[in-house]
């Protein structure tokens, strides 16, 4: 035999593993389908706002950025959380999770609250941090102050996923969301056109949209979760208004490197976006619609890490170390071969795409070359968020997490970006490249860290123990 031919039987013997790839397929497929649906409808809802012109794209795209801080500061306290919420159900600990459920829910509710509060005090302001266009401004200010009515309903559906999802229900919040993602598309079009007798409310139209869809997304998915009282997400009231500060001090030591993580690296990817708005409106008008495309290219991986995350804090919480190194590198693995295969999707695609936008000959062609970046790099960024999100967040080692997701991005991405752009005067494209070094340089290391096995911890009996 040789050598290639040993390396060969090595990989198809890691991978023959069929309880692996059912447990994946069970958790991925679901939340891959509902990425690829949030994804292709919010492309749609950008599609509709495009034919307003670039000016709505641009200040749609920018309200968005401060939703996408909100999410990120969301995710770093549920991804947080999800550590203790899949370990514990490793073990069948339903009081200690729905303990979780009530600290996340207040901490959820809280981050809204103060988003919520800025968007309808300061919407100019903070839109004026990203363009200096008196129109992308004014448009993107009132927008910004209307749809920020959702950010309520959708903070507590996100903690109830989050929840759902690390307790092995991943069905139910798949299922809900996309039902209100079509009933938001539908609305869209119809309050931004006057469609089907609705008053035509132009781009203010897609956020009312987004506001009745998410509330209806939250009513659902609370009364589909206490109509089934076993579940682990079904928290009587005295559940989620509990509150002890040992335990609290307990969960939140390894939640606030998370968090604080999330928060540092959204800034820098809105720091990114500041970049690129301030390279002109049409600059920032291609970005907003790669990234509605590059959300698509990205759906079956983001269900991989989701699956993941789950699988390895299941097997860590229920003792099986060994077992959950080998999920992870087994998904590090199809992680690279699913972003090869879908960056050569997105080469494919990337002219019939953009030929559905409404906005100048300019805008398109960025757009194009930033696709063309992106889908080669795609395969980098799929194996990081496999490492971090799927095997050390999940393995409760949050502070190396934090210097490698966290302050990476300050450290190599963002400087980088800012000298290409207002420095040495680079084409949109190449700036991208330089943000790109970033996920190069935590490639290398998280790779290390993986391999060193130092990521492994079982978070249960930091909360079980007296």
């Amino acid at each position: 035999m040789t050598q290639k031919q040993n390396h060969f039987q090595k990989i198809k013997s890691f991978y023959q593993d069929p309880e692996y790839f059912r447990q994946v397929l069970q958790i991925a497929v679901p939340i891959a389908a509902q990425q690829l649906v949030t994804s292709s409808l919010n492309m749609a809802s950008v599609v509709i706002i495009g034919q307003k012109g670039e000016v709505a794209v641009a200040a749609v795209g920018l309200a968005n950025q401060i939703f996408f801080l909100l999410n990120l500061v969301l995710f770093g306290i549920g991804s947080g959380m999800a550590i203790f919420t899949a370990q514990l159900w490793g073990k069948r600990d339903v009081p200690n999770i729905r303990k979780v459920l009530g600290l996340a829910l207040k901490l959820q509710t809280g981050a809204a609250l103060v988003f919520f509060g800025l968007a309808q005090f300061i919407p100019t302001q903070l839109i004026s941090i990203y363009s200096t266009d008196a129109r992308v401004i004014a448009t993107g200010a009132e927008y910004l102050r209307a749809f920020s009515g959702s950010f309520i309903s959708f903070a507590v559906t996100f903690t109830y996923a989050f929840t759902l999802r690390s307790t092995g229900n991943v069905r139910l919040p798949v299922a809900v969301s996309i039902g209100s993602l079509v009933i938001n598309a539908g609305l869209t079009y119809g309050l931004v056109f006057g469609a089907w007798g609705l008053p035509a409310l132009g781009v203010l139209g897609a956020a009312w949209a987004i506001n009745i869809a998410r509330g209806l997304e939250m009513l659902m998915l609370l009364l589909m979760t206490y109509h089934q009282p076993d579940s682990p997400a079904a928290a009587t009231l005295s559940e989620l208004r509990y509150f002890d500060l040992a335990f609290t001090w307990k969960i939140m030591k390894p939640v606030i490197p998370v968090a604080l993580n999330e928060i540092l690296w959204s800034f820098g990817i809105t720091t990114y976006n500041i970049i690129y708005a301030r390279m002109g409106t049409e600059t920032i008008a291609a970005v907003n619609i790669y990234s509605t495309v590059d959300n698509i290219a990205f759906a079956l991986l983001i269900g991989l890490g989701n699956a993941t995350a789950v699988l390895v804090g299941n097997k860590i919480g229920a003792g099986e170390e060994k077992l959950a190194y080998t999920y992870a590198g087994r998904s590090i693995g199809l992680a690279v071969a699913f972003g090869w295969l879908v960056g050569g999707a997105l080469l494919l695609i990337r002219t019939p795409v953009l030929g559905l936008y409404n906005v100048s000959p300019t805008v398109i062609d960025n757009a194009y070359r930033l696709m063309t970046f992106a889908a080669l790099a795609i395969w980098v960024r799929a194996c990081n968020m496999i490492i971090i999100i799927g095997a050390l967040r999940s393995g409760g080692d949050t502070v190396f997490s934090l210097i490698l997701d966290g302050l990476v991005i300050w450290v190599v991405g963002v400087p980088l970006a800012a000298l290409g752009a207002f420095v040495f005067g680079l084409p949109l494209q190449f700036v991208y490249l330089l943000a790109l070094s970033e996920e190069a340089t935590k490639l290398v290391a998280g790779f290390w860290r993986y391999f060193s096995k130092k990521w492994i911890n079982n978070m249960t009996e930091v909360v079980t123990e007296k």
